[in-house]
């Protein structure tokens, strides 16, 4: 099975739990994993046989940026969910989430969400 992927996309947001992560913001980085079977459907050098990855980050950077939730949980939820009535044609979308300004004690790079699913059910 084919795997179309767009790693690390960044954006400033406005979620968190906390009053000053919602007021200041923070990074976070996305990782969307889309199942599709390249190999049988993209046959002829044509962008219509595929799943257009320009078109995926343009509905990632519309929803991220204009929804704001108190979990990362929620926005992955929502985002996938979108993704999936948006893109119909994919076997499975996977999105991963990663916040980097945690406002917990210890020594870690980023804290991350994983969330997957399929369009109508497949």
């Amino acid at each position: 099975m084919g795997m179309i992927r767009i790693n690390n996309l960044r954006f400033h947001t406005f979620n968190g739990v906390l009053p000053e992560e919602r007021r200041n913001g923070q990074q976070l980085g996305l990782d969307i994993a889309i199942k599709y079977p390249i190999e049988t459907k993209v046959q002829h050098d044509d962008v219509h046989e595929t799943i257009n990855y320009a078109a995926v980050r343009n509905v990632v950077d519309e929803f991220v940026t204009t929804h704001s939730y108190k979990l990362i949980e929620s926005l992955a939820n929502h985002l996938l969910q979108t993704l999936l009535t948006s893109f119909p044609a994919a076997d499975a979308i996977n999105i991963k989430i990663r916040k980097y300004s945690v406002p917990m004690p210890g020594i870690f790079d980023d804290v991350e969400i994983e969330v997957e699913g399929t369009p109508n059910g497949k």
